[in-house]
């Protein structure tokens, strides 16, 4: 079944398009019919996107907010595409950054940064410096 149901079409409509000047991006609403299927990865759109919108590099596609209609075959979502990747890493949110792998996520639990970030405080001047710097040797 796997099989079949990935060479099931999938249907992409854009609206709201909006070309932004200031942020460098192209932003629009995706319409996404996938009868027969659950859902649609978000590579497949993003390829999908590139060759409609004849983008050469794909990772400046970024796909986010999407939710399925009561029923299924019909999902709904937002899509950006920055003209570089460049203009992405400036403009959009870091937990973005992080899905769509253009950005690391920080180690270390919260608990742990809020510690060290406390143990900091409690600290002056050259000793500050110098814990900062022998936890980034440790890494």
């Amino acid at each position: 079944w796997g099989s079949l149901l990935s060479k099931m079409s999938v249907s992409l409509r854009t609206r709201k398009f909006m070309t932004n000047a200031l942020l460098n991006r192209r932003q629009m609403i995706v319409d996404v019919v996938h009868t027969g299927r659950a859902n649609v990865p978000k590579s497949e759109l993003r390829d999908e996107l590139a060759k409609k919108y004849s983008v050469a590099d794909p990772t400046t596609i970024l796909l986010y907010g999407f939710r399925t209609a009561f029923g299924g075959g019909r999902s709904t979502g937002f899509a950006l595409i920055y003209d570089n990747a460049e203009s992405a890493k400036k403009f959009e949110p870091k937990y973005r950054l992080v899905r769509h792998g253009l950005a690391t996520r920080k180690e270390g639990s919260r608990r742990q940064r809020k510690e060290q970030k406390n143990k900091l405080k409690k600290l002056r001047g050259t000793a500050k410096y110098n814990t900062e710097k022998q936890k980034k040797k440790a890494k």
